[in-house]
Order: structure tokens, then sequence, then C-alpha cells
């Protein structure tokens, strides 16, 4: 779709800000809401809504190596070492230049952080599905992943929410053949969480297709193709060596190697069986009548995930976020530990909201907007009964 307004009449930047407006707007609404419900019922129990959003759970670890860098770790009665080389770098160093910068402490930096990254994205969420399915499937999907059941934890001085913005926008570029900033956004996202892999490998997926594609069709090479050639390939370079590096680095740190951060996460507990360890937990659940339907609801749960992702196949997303989302859903699903930690993980994979960010694009507007306030408020809730029980291990 084009933009109804004349590069003459509007700045480029501007008629972009000005297409997605309804869906900021409608993201920054949801969040208010859900921030006023968590500050209401946390008030009501007693709890403080500003530590649990900035304090507790990783946000303290992201917190202490924005403090105190690298090194810390707690060593558990059973053994387990729990480091805080686990935690990748970039969410750390915003806080610790956010505090340098401002009066704010390095917890409340991370709030602005999260503010700021949920916010842009949101933005590139509605951009790369206004690129791929058009404008009011753009809008409906930035409200989508706003509504998530977990979607206070965009609100959190938490990784998701940054590592989002960047994944997104990274592949907007690809998708619009801004390769070198494709590339960088892919290299930041590799240094926000170990996941930034799935960036890596749709840029490369995409670029590869690219070659291939070209290669197909005669090879011509005019200079401008020629440039574009070698701005891919040097994409295809930058793109891993956030995630690389800091891999790189901790194993040198450890002495143990290339695969020294495998040896951090299994102090945690942490790794990649191919869901056995997960699918133990469920049937595990079903055992007993109370936490049986618990069981049945990760079952439910997981089912939708995979119908969600082949509707994404059927709608013909391009390669490139169907590689990112199911990367990002493998990774999620098929780790060892941290089962509560899974519906959080699976926020970057925003590409499966589409095929629903369709659907309800389909309806008049009025029936979209009741859909998505209702979910808002049961998110809302929901959140905050989370975060003030059990809430993000």
């Amino acid at each position: 779709m084009t933009d109804p307004e004349t590069p003459a009449a509007t700045p480029p930047h501007t008629g972009a800000l000005r297409r997605a407006a309804p869906a900021l707007l409608g993201y920054a609404a949801v969040r208010v809401l859900g921030l006023v419900t968590l500050a209401v019922w946390s008030a009501a129990n007693g709890k403080s809504a500003h530590r649990l959003l900035s304090q507790r759970w990783d946000s303290l670890w992201y917190t202490r190596v924005a403090e105190l860098g690298y090194g810390y770790e707690v060593r558990l009665p059973n053994g387990d070492v729990h480091a805080n080389l686990a935690f990748f770098p970039l969410l750390p160093w915003l806080e610790r230049l956010g505090s340098a910068v401002t009066p704010l402490s390095y917890p409340d930096a991370g709030l602005l952080v999260s503010a700021a990254a949920s916010i842009a994205a949101a933005w590139g969420i509605f951009a790369v599905a206004d690129h791929v399915h058009g404008h009011r499937a753009g809008v409906c999907a930035a409200l989508v992943w706003a509504v998530l059941p977990v979607g206070i934890v965009q609100s959190m001085a938490y990784s998701e929410s940054l590592f989002t913005a960047l994944a997104a926008w990274s592949l907007y570029a690809v998708l619009t053949g801004r390769w070198l900033t494709a590339g960088l956004l892919a290299a930041f996202a590799g240094l926000t969480r170990p996941v930034g892999v799935a960036v890596v490998a749709a840029l490369w997926v995409a670029a590869i297709t690219s070659f291939v594609g070209e290669r197909a069709q005669g090879g011509s090479t005019p200079r401008t193709d020629g440039a574009q050639v070698w701005r891919r390939a040097l994409a295809m370079i930058i793109a891993p060596l956030g995630a690389a590096g800091y891999v790189l680095w901790v194993g040198h740190r450890t002495g143990k190697g290339p695969l020294g951060y495998l040896d951090v996460q299994a102090g945690w507990r942490n790794g990649f069986d191919g869901g056995y360890a997960f699918g133990r937990f469920v049937a595990e659940k079903l055992t007993s009548f109370p936490s049986a339907l618990a069981g049945v609801g990760l079952i439910v749960g997981v089912a939708l995930i995979l119908w969600l992702y082949v509707a994404c196949v059927r709608q013909g997303q391009p390669p490139a976020l169907l590689v990112h989302t199911g990367i990002v859903v493998a990774l999620a699903l098929c780790a060892s530990s941290y089962f509560g930690s899974k519906p959080r993980l699976l926020l970057p994979a925003f590409p499966l909201l589409f095929p629903l960010a369709v659907a309800l694009a389909r309806l008049r507007t009025l029936r979209s907007a009741l859909i998505l306030g209702g979910v808002a408020v049961a998110s809302a809730a929901y959140g905050a009964f989370w975060l003030n029980g059990s809430g993000p291990p």
C-alpha cells in the first residue's frame, strides 16, 4: 500500500510516523492500561509495582551487570552456579549509559530503555505487517502483540522489548532491501539475547535466496546491482558479529574456549534438548487432576503455536519471517528448563500473530476494537495477577 501523502507534501519520516500513529497510540493505550491495573493491584496487595517491574527476577541480574560488570555469581546448595555471564550485554550497557546521562538509577534507566524499546518494537511490528499484509493488518498486529497475556513483560526492565525492536526493524530492513541496516540491527540483536541467532539466520536465508534468484535470472550486473550485492554480502558478515563476539568473549573469560557460554548456561540448568524435558514436564502435569488442567492448557497452547506457524506458511510470509519465527519457537519450546518462561520467550516471534491480525483487519473497525479492548482488559488483569504472584521465573 502507498502512503496517501506525497513526498513533496510530507517528509518521508513524518509520513511514516503518521501512518504508524494508530498502531502506536493504540499500543501506548494498552500499555498504560496494563500499568495502571498493575499499580492498583499491587497497592491492594501491599506491594510496589515499581519494584515488580524493575527490581525482581532477571531485571536484578541486568542491573548488577550495569553496576558491577561481569563476574558476579551465586552458588546454590545443590552445586549449581548462576553466573551473570548468562545475560547478554546490550541492555546493561544501555542502563549504564542512561544512568550516566540522566539522574536515573540503573533500575529506572532499565525501565526507560524498556519503555522506549517497546514503542520501537510496536512500530517495527506494524512496519513489517504493513509491508506484508497492508495497513489495517499492521495496526492490528501491533495491538495483538500488546494484548498478549504476558504483555506486561514489555514494560519490565527485561530485554524482550529491546530484542523484539531490533529484530522487527532488522527484518523490515531485509524485506525492503536495506541490507547494511539489517546487518547492523541483527548484530545488536545478537548482543541482546542468545536468540539473536534467529535474526542472523533470517538475514542469511533472505540474502542467499536473493543471490540464487538473481543468478537464476541471468545475473545482470549494472553498477547498482553490484553495489547491492556487496551490501548484501557485507550484511551477512556483520550480522553474526554481536552474538559471536559475546560468546567468544565469555569462552575466553571462563577459559573454556568457544563453547564456554554453554557451560555458563548449564550452570543455570538451561540448554537445548529438543523438547524432551518440556514434554516430560507436561506429562507429569497430566498425572493428577488439579494439575491436569494446566497440562491440557499447555498442550493446547503448543498446538495453537504450531497451528499459527502453519497459517503463516500458508499466508505466504517471506522466508526471512518464517525462519526467524521458526527458530524463536524452537528455542523457546525446546529449552530444557524454566518452563514458566516460555510464554515471554515467545514474544519476539511476532509474525505468529499476523494470521490473527489479518483476520481482525477483515472485520469492521468497531468489532475489531471491541475484541481487542476486551482482550486488553483481560491481559491487564492477568499481568497484574501474574507479577503479584509467581511472575517471570
